[in-house]
């Protein structure tokens, strides 16, 4: 069996009811569910039935409940605790109430005025995960949700510093790697500016209604040898240099999530402010007017 194809109502671990499956992936299932001590719902993210006993899967869970249970910050969800072993080793997390950025790219596209103060959100939470020593690893349109803050999501392969020397094998989603993610012999390499990277590949997304910046064949990992595409020309200067900066080869020259943010603030200053259009009802129609209408119409 795959999946735990719980019912509504069926009781995933002590205190939680499921309500329905919201999501999952390759080694987790997402449940919505009630929470009893809570009087609230929550979701629940459960192992896979056949990876209860999977040490890669269960470290997974125990390193994203470690960050989560060390790092609070407005962009960051919350957790809730959980239980790491056992029959259904979970975590609990805040449910959080919005589209992911990757289904509003590919079904809207973003406009400048909504991208710009997303950018800035974005780099104050790497910021901040940089400043704590944690490398979030998987920056990438699906795992930002557009709440009424935006949110970081899914620290499920994010490594605090000191852990990033024991990483052996690529890590990341392939399009959302950084080149030192994606080759062993750049693995000492690997730090906060991976995530810059993981920034530059998500804003160059969104700014080309889903494009990525590099042509994708048959290399799994283009990023290690193709430069990225340009930018259209509609996108203004200084935003598309800021970008392509993100995506630089070498870490040592992308900018630091700080630095992008004070960059980014001019180009959100420049920006016209909005404005409300002045409401102005119909007006009635005169009597005359109605008569004339009901006689046309009699």
């Amino acid at each position: 069996m795959n999946g735990w194809q719980f019912n509504e109502g069926d009781e995933i671990a002590d205190a939680l009811r499921a309500v329905r499956l919201i999501g999952g992936g390759r080694r987790y299932e997402a449940y919505l569910a009630w929470h009893d001590h809570l009087r609230a719902l929550v979701v629940v993210k459960v192992v896979r039935p056949g990876l209860v006993g999977d040490e890669p899967t269960l470290a997974g869970l125990r390193g994203e409940a470690r960050a989560l249970d060390y790092l609070a910050h407005p962009m960051l969800l919350r957790s809730f605790g959980g239980r790491l072993d056992g029959e259904r080793p979970h975590i609990v997390l805040e449910l959080i109430d919005g589209p992911r950025l990757s289904t509003l790219i590919r079904r809207y596209g973003l406009t400048l005025e909504q991208l710009l103060p997303l950018a800035l959100n974005l780099c104050s939470v790497l910021h901040y995960l940089a400043h704590e020593g944690v490398v979030h690893l998987d920056v990438k349109p699906r795992n930002i949700i557009m709440a009424g803050e935006p949110r970081l999501i899914d620290l499920s392969i994010a490594r605090f510093q000191d852990e990033l020397a024991a990483v052996r094998n690529p890590i990341g989603t392939d399009a959302y790697m950084a080149p030192e993610q994606c080759d062993p012999a750049l693995f000492d390499r690997l730090g906060a500016p991976a995530d810059v990277w993981g920034l530059g590949a998500t804003l160059y997304e969104a700014l080309t209604r889903g494009r990525s910046p590099f042509r994708r064949g048959d290399e799994r990992f283009p990023q290690l040898t193709q430069k990225p595409a340009p930018l259209p020309g509609d996108v203004p200067a200084q935003l598309a240099e800021l970008v392509m900066s993100c995506l630089e080869h070498d870490p040592a020259d992308r900018p630091r999530a700080g630095e992008i943010a004070d960059r980014l603030e001019p180009v959100v200053a420049a920006l016209p402010a909005p404005r409300l259009g002045r409401f102005r009802p119909t007006p009635k129609p005169s009597r005359r007017r109605r008569q004339n209408h009901q006689e046309v119409h009699s």
